[in-house]
């Protein structure tokens, strides 16, 4: 086996694994482990975020870590190896991968006869001269002058004058900097560059053969940073024009857009100006419901489980497509062809950190009412944590938005792509309402329907959403209806 291959058998790489359904690209949220570290097969070593969802990523490896190509808040492509792991630590430096080689300008010459050169000679403008492979005899010294490797020029010329050329006077270290053609530097670095809006051509390298480091292109991006707030800081002298600008800059925040949040604007916009949307509206008492929510919240057989509102607002959605199952399909535009779906895989929009995700509750349609509460407990839980899978929220057919808990009314909610439907819940509401032939305060909530008219007629979908204030108004039909 040569070095080369036992090298890469030691040292393993990981690379950024497709954690979703066909992503291209996740962004590291935070690393576990640093280099130096120990870990096993299995361990996780870093949070990644996808276009879906917060993920753990375990190492496949025993070993140390030997590097960590990338900093927290990187975006990574697919692919790209993120972490190598050193699977046999206990052999020795040998086998590690050789560093950089020095800058030649850093090297001084010394008395002696000329080396072998050792690694690779950079000859481009700055680097200087690679030395000469050919060993030449030393000269006889003069009485009072030592020998010494001389320039070519001082050599050729002493010879030519029969005496030996002075020694050269030390000449100060300079970084090796390229003057033509396009900066060095790494993939990584140069996406880092591109994502702080740093132009790598203005950037100092102190990297080997002048590439551009990590380091190198934070220190600039910090540097612009303080010209940016001592530009803010405008002297009273300064023209009105010009502070104006500078005031208006500083009172602006841009904020990357990717993740999570990317991944949803894409999706609404893709919705919005793919399906046809109608949305419906409905204003119901549902005094009965509210106060089913508090009985059943005292229910021994509920106990422990998560009793509000939204659960029967699901449930009555559940029903209402049972009673018209035509409604729970999807548009196959390739096929042109409506599928309707056999089960539903019921969607609860909930707003995170990261921005809002649609994790969904497989075959809720069969679920009992304590199996739907726990179902909708633990998703809540889950989203809150960020550990939402992207299995999870794939494969929905209906969604459920609760924004009654903003205390907005009620809105036209953006179908999530794919899905037939989605039902926003308001806010309830203590308002005058008649009941009996009376006015009394009654509680009232609104909804609204959105839903893809290609596959939802409007009779059918207000059908639908008057099943849905039906059983909440009268919360008994579950037991006929459902």
């Amino acid at each position: 086996m040569t070095a080369t291959a036992a090298q890469a058998q030691r040292f393993r790489e990981f690379k950024m694994p497709d954690v979703g359904e066909g992503l291209t690209e996740a962004e590291i949220l935070k690393w576990y482990v640093q280099p130096g570290d120990t870990v096993a097969d299995g361990q996780v070593v870093c949070e990644v975020e996808t276009a879906k969802a917060a993920v753990e990523l375990p190492i496949p490896y025993d070993g140390v870590v030997h590097t960590l190509n990338f900093d927290e808040g990187s975006t990574v492509d697919v692919g790209t190896v993120i972490i190598s792991v050193d699977t046999d630590p206990g052999a020795g430096p040998a086998g590690a991968p050789a560093p950089p080689p020095a800058p030649v300008a850093a090297a001084v010459p010394e008395p002696a006869e000329e080396a072998e050169p050792q690694g690779r000679q950079a000859g481009l403008v700055g680097y200087g001269a690679a030395p000469s492979s050919t060993k030449r005899r030393p000269r006889k010294a003069q009485p009072g002058v030592p020998a010494q490797q001389e320039p070519v020029t001082a050599g050729l010329q002493a010879e030519l004058n029969g005496r030996a050329a002075p020694a050269p006077a030390p000449q100060p270290v300079v970084p090796a900097v390229p003057t033509a053609g396009r900066p060095l530097a790494k993939p990584p670095v140069r996406k880092l560059a591109k994502d702080l809006g740093i132009d790598l051509a203005a950037v100092v390298p102190t990297g080997a053969d002048g590439v551009v480091t990590r380091e190198d292109v934070h220190a600039a991006a910090s540097a612009a940073v303080s010209v940016s707030r001592e530009t803010a800081a405008v002297p009273e002298e300064a023209a009105p024009a010009a502070v104006g600008v500078v005031e208006a800059a500083a009172r602006e925040i841009r904020i990357p857009v990717k993740g999570v949040r990317k991944a949803t604007a894409q999706a609404m916009v893709a919705s919005a100006f793919t399906a046809p949307h109608v949305t419906e509206f409905i204003t119901v008492d549902v005094t009965r419901t509210m106060k089913l929510v508090q009985e059943l919240k005292q229910d021994p057989d509920m106990a422990g489980l998560r009793v509000n509102p939204l659960l029967f607002v699901a449930k009555a959605l559940l029903v209402a497509l049972k009673r018209h199952p035509e409604a729970n399909a999807s548009w196959d535009e390739e096929r042109q062809e409506i599928v309707q779906k056999g089960y539903v895989n019921l969607g609860i929009a909930a707003a995170t950190p990261r921005g809002l995700i649609v994790p969904n509750i497989k075959d809720a349609g069969v679920r009992t009412l304590p199996q739907l509460a726990e179902e909708l407990g633990a998703l809540v839980a889950t989203a809150r944590e960020g550990k939402t899978s992207p299995a999870a929220m794939s494969g929905g057919t209906v969604t459920i938005t609760n924004v009654g808990v903003f205390g907005v009314d009620t809105g036209t909610p953006i179908l999530n792509p794919g899905e037939s439907a989605i039902l926003a819940f308001g806010a309830v509401k203590l308002q005058p309402w008649v009941h009996k032939g009376k006015v009394k305060p009654r509680q009232v909530t609104t909804l609204a329907l959105s839903f893809d008219h290609r596959l939802i007629d409007g009779e059918l979908g207000s059908k639908l959403l008057a099943d849905i204030a039906g059983i909440l108004e009268k919360p008994k039909r579950l037991m006929t209806w459902g």
